[in-house]
């Protein structure tokens, strides 16, 4: 696993608490993914409901609050493959 993960899954941890209802992923492109369920944020790529895909400058972009996730989203930076309300039930992490 990458320091970049590892990194990723602290913030998103300190962001969304356990609970979350169904499986998001969110693949970090040249990194790996990492999975927000009932039971918090971890690395991993198990099958979710909802994947989401951007570079880590996107992502770090979005983390910071720098770069609006439906901007992203509409701009191409961000794609979503699966349960479009699973994607926007996350929102909160990105504020």
């Amino acid at each position: 696993m990458s320091e970049t993960i590892d990194k990723v899954v602290e913030i998103m941890g300190g962001k969304v608490g356990p609970g979350f209802d169904g499986i998001a992923k969110f693949v970090i492109e040249d990194e790996g993914a990492v999975i927000v369920d009932c039971d918090g944020v971890r690395a991993g790529d198990d099958e979710a409901d909802v994947t989401l895909t951007a570079t880590l400058d996107t992502f770090r972009d979005m983390l910071e609050g720098d770069l609006n996730p439906t901007a992203a989203f509409m701009t191409g930076k961000l794609k979503v493959d699966g349960d479009m309300g699973k994607a926007m039930a996350l929102a909160q992490v990105f504020t």
